[in-house]
């Protein structure tokens, strides 16, 4: 059976572990199927939405700084792009990236489409690893 409270526990995890704040939404995640097997599929939804939206919230922090200033920084970042927000699921330098994608006013639909990629991707490849691993 499925429990709201357990997904918006899960929901908050990630979302906060997206964020500036610390978090462990792997561990929640864990924690939820080992209690709801039979509910992967609205589990890897939720944790991939609550930590996309946290990583949305660090952009629109960093859309509130001032405009960043011409270098060579910049260009490089500018030149990767928001693909590179794909690596938004690492540890520290995941928050970064969210920061500077807003930070540069990247578009928000490819930033928010790349990291909904990456994220979807990080926590699909800890469920796949976790039932191979198991079984």
């Amino acid at each position: 059976m499925i429990e709201p409270a357990w997904l918006s526990g899960l929901f908050a995890s990630a979302f906060l572990s997206a964020t500036l704040l610390p978090g462990n939404s792997e561990a929640a995640l864990l924690a939820y199927l080992h209690f709801n097997a039979q509910a992967v599929l609205p589990a890897l939804l939720v944790v991939t939405a609550g930590n996309t939206l946290g990583g949305l919230l660090t952009v629109w922090m960093g859309r509130r700084l001032p405009k960043a200033p011409q270098g060579r920084a910049v260009a490089w970042a500018q030149r990767i792009g928001p693909v590179s927000l794909l690596l938004t699921w690492l540890p520290i330098v995941g928050d970064v990236l969210c920061a500077v994608a807003g930070w540069l006013r990247w578009p928000w639909r490819q930033v928010a489409l790349w990291m909904l990629l990456g994220k979807a991707a990080r926590y699909l490849l800890l469920v796949f690893a976790v039932n191979l691993v198991g079984a």
